[in-house]
């Protein structure tokens, strides 16, 4: 069952029956490669590697053995003194054990691999995004830093090369940091297409390096039309109705009372369990020594009837049980097998031509850091194991282990002897994060939090939907102009849109479109030319998220760039969450972070943030964030980086949430945000029927191909051009403000974006418009009318439309309506 063929058939030929999907190349690529179907939104079919050691058990000579003989393939192709200036660097999770045994075959190099596991107060070297995965974020953490910053031979191992997007972003940011004149890719098999192929090149010209090529085979992939819709379909088809994606015979096992037999290792003490931040030569050397020795402990707690006997490891933990399995191959008599736990869902089909034919689901048990969720370890049960010695890190030996319902349990199901290993998981000191950072939470995603996909963006937030924060539109208005609350304390009650509004949004999206996407372009152009090659987006919640999620995906079009991309609070007059920057400040670097808005008015925004970072770097010396906002629209003339000066309809600022993934305004009010919480907000998941966020930006990216001559001439120019701050806008909104009698700039709301808000949450006086003022204005004109509220048509206004709110508001100088009296 579990070798490249079954009773005579290719284990791929289940999938490419239904699915279409044709494998070609190389004479041995079928004895190296399955197929199965993920169970994940972005990519419908899977490899399935027979010689990595993840998803199908096997010889673990086997699967040390392909690894090492590329790793002496590198070396001859190094040469000894490259080799030994060179560092290893491997893939999380699926191509942590591989990047070891290539590090083994290098023999000269340190090793290092990525990690999904964040360690508090350990700032990383670098990260990267990993867009078809369904755990995207990667991590790097060298306990020693100058582990990256050398000059050598970087190489990089995966097990399976695709279409290269996660090895350009990774050279693309490793390189800005520490640039090399040579990069080796090494992976078992090679399947990117002669496009992606000729993309790896340019790219290697772009940067000035010599990028290479390892791998034990290679071939590509053929996929038919729709096979994204086909795949979902089919795994929709074949996932049992009662237990979704659990192995049947589970829910019929009697209770699990954790017999388990526990090994100790005796592990060397101080000797990291593995690369995560780092595995030299010298650790090798006390790892081979002391391997006989723990192999014997092992083999000692084995039934001496067990003929055929699983090496089960744990997510990234896999170089270590890998090592211990080749130990007790060499010395018992026993069939020994090895595979590792993963993430990664998959469906399980009970069929010779699939690879994947039996799955076991059960609750993480390492706390892990991006929330619970489901785990697997598939071809196990059904395989006659007649013991599994699971061997896991000291961080992942919890309760949820030793549930009913958890790893040992479900392995105990199928197997008469259940052992376990635990290894201690090594964690270096932390070097230079505050100590309240470690009490953060991860962000928030979709879909539990906004209808935004969880790879567009995350919220450094927390969540407050089910405490009552709304309040009357009077009320707060009364309440803010009188001093006794700030407007960042409540909410206001969410405007539904009427079908004569709506129509006026879709109208103005069709209208705009295009020229939404030529700015979003210029402005993600300009930040990657002179802000970051690998920007860090941080959005400035709300209306700032939809333009950072549309300059993410213009990155990803453009670029082939996964860029991280969060929103975080700021609040007029209270600055931006500290606990936000903290959080940036553990795990990327700050000089990569760019502050995200979708436009400027008088600028308030942008000076509260500019005094916001100065104040935070001087409380916490924490320093690199550059406080300038890079905006899709700048008609105040307050940033240099921007996609246009206009002051036109940007569509999203016609909405509250239903525009912006269902997320409120936020909040921050002292009783339910406490000095080391994230500032709060609401998600307000009864608006699903109206929401019209994803089809905002999937409007806007439709576009994208037809801007993108003009957003290159637009750059050019923009370059070339004197794009210092005026502040044009905060003179104006002075002047307006003492025409007429009212005294406070913060309740004159220039531009198109903030008079849509004062109309929406505010209690609007009058509407100043530029005079000819064209449809850009048709949503103003009707929210207007609606409020019973003025428009002003003025000759010499420097923006499309400025909205004034009352001057002097209580509930008396409104009708018995709540509409505002013209005054």
């Amino acid at each position: 069952m579990n070798n490249a063929v079954n009773d005579g058939v290719w284990s791929g030929t289940w999938v490419a029956e239904r699915l279409g999907v044709g494998l070609e190349g190389d004479d041995g690529l079928r004895a190296l490669l399955g197929l199965a179907l993920r169970r994940n939104p972005k990519r419908a079919h899977l490899l399935v590697s027979h010689v990595l050691g993840k998803h199908v058990p096997q010889s673990p000579s086997v699967v040390y053995d392909h690894g090492f003989r590329l790793g002496r393939h590198v070396r001859e192709l190094l040469g000894d003194t490259q080799a030994a200036s060179a560092v290893v660097l491997g893939y999380a999770e699926t191509a942590t054990g591989l990047g070891h045994c290539v590090a083994d075959g290098l023999g000269l190099a340190p090793y290092l691999h990525s990690t999904r596991r964040p360690v508090p107060g350990l700032t990383p070297a670098g990260g990267f995004e990993e867009s078809h995965s369904h755990a995207t974020s990667h991590l790097l953490l060298p306990e020693d830093t100058a582990l990256l910053a050398g000059d050598g031979p970087l190489v990089l191992v995966d097990d399976e090369f695709s279409t290269g997007n996660t090895v350009l972003n990774t050279i693309r940011d490793l390189h800005a940091r520490h640039p090399r004149r040579h990069y080796v890719v090494v992976a078992l098999v090679d399947m990117r297409s002669a496009e992606d192929n000729a993309r790896l090149s340019r790219f290697a010209d772009d940067i000035g390096a010599r990028v290479d090529l390892v791998a034990a085979a290679s071939g590509t992939v053929r996929l038919p039309q729709d096979v994204l819709r086909k795949g979902q379909e089919l795994v929709a088809r074949h996932t049992p109705a009662d237990t979704p994606g659990t192995t049947p015979t589970d829910a019929h096992r009697p209770p699990h009372d954790d017999r388990t037999t526990r090994i100790d290792l005796h592990w060397p003490p101080a000797l990291p369990d593995g690369g995560r931040h780092g595995f030299t030569p010298a650790h090798r050397a006390r790892l081979e020594t002391a391997l006989p020795a723990m192999a014997a402990r092992v083999a000692k707690a084995l039934p001496a009837t067990a003929r055929r006997v699983l090496v089960l490891g744990f997510e990234e933990l896999m170089y270590a049980p890998l090592r211990i399995a080749r130990e007790l191959e060499r010395t018992l008599p026993a069939e020994i097998r090895y595979s590792t736990t993963t993430r990664s869902p998959v469906l399980a089909v009970d069929d010779p031509g699939y690879a994947i034919r039996t799955r076991l689901v059960f609750p993480a048990h390492d706390d892990p850091a991006d929330s619970p969720g489901e785990r697997y370890a598939y071809n196990v049960a059904g395989a006659g194991f007649d013991a599994v010695v699971a061997v896991v890190d000291s961080a992942a030996d919890t309760p949820a282990l030793h549930a009913p319902d958890g790893l040992l349990a479900r392995l105990a199901a199928h197997t008469p002897h259940v052992l376990l290993a635990v290894v201690p998981a090594y964690a270096p000191e932390p070097r230079t994060l505050p100590e309240r950072a470690s009490m953060l939470p991860e962000p928030l995603r979709g879909p539990a939090f906004s209808s935004y996909p969880p790879e567009d963006v995350g919220w450094l937030l927390q969540d407050l939907s089910d405490v009552t924060l709304e309040a009357p539109t009077e009320e707060r208005e009364e309440a803010i102009q009188s001093g006794g609350a700030h407007y960042a304390e409540s909410l206001p009650v969410e405007y539904q849109p009427s079908d004569q509004y709506q129509r006026l949004f879709h109208t103005a999206l069709d209208t705009s479109a295009a020229r939404i996407a030529q700015a979003v372009g210029v402005v993600t152009e300009t930040v990657l030319a002179e802000r970051s090659p690998h920007p860090v987006l941080v959005s400035l919640a709300r209306a700032g998220t939809p333009v950072g999620v549309l300059m993410r995906r213009w990155a990803q079009h453009r670029h082939g760039l996964d860029l991280p991309h969060y929103a975080v609070s700021i609040v007029r007059g209270r600055g931006i969450d500290a606990n936000a920057l903290r959080w940036l400040a553990a795990h990327h670097d700050p000089q990569d972070v760019v502050f995200i808005d979708g436009w400027t008015g008088k600028g308030a925004i942008a000076r509260e943030l500019a005094q916001a970072v100065e104040d935070f770097e001087a409380t916490e010396g924490i320093t690199g964030f550059d406080p300038e906002i890079a905006v899709l629209a700048d008609p105040g003339s307050c940033v240099r980086t921007y996609g246009t000066r206009e002051d036109f309809l940007i569509p999203s600022a016609c909405l509250n949430s239903t525009v912006s993934g269902l997320i409120s305004r936020t909040v921050l009010r002292a009783d339910l945000v406490g000095p080391d919480d994230f500032h709060g907000a609401k998600y307000y998941r009864e608006l699903n029927r109206a929401d019209v966020s994803v089809p905002f930006l999937d409007a806007v990216c439709a576009r994208f191909p037809d801007v993108t001559d003009t957003v290159d001439d637009a750059v050019k120019d923009l370059m070339a051009a004197d794009r210092t701050p005026t502040w044009a806008g905060w003179q104006a909104v002075e002047r307006i403000s003492e025409e007429y009698g009212i005294h406070d700039v913060n309740l004159v709301k220039p531009g198109v974006g903030e008079t849509t808000r004062v109309l929406l949450r505010r209690v609007p006086w009058k509407i100043l418009a530029k005079a000819g003022a064209g449809p850009d204005l048709d949503h103003v004109r009707l929210l207007a009318a609606q409020r019973g509220v003025p428009v002003e048509e003025v000759g010499d206004l420097p923006y499309t439309c400025v909205g004034l709110i009352h001057p002097q508001y209580t509930r008396g100088a409104t009708g018995a309506d709540g509409k505002a009296v013209n005054v």
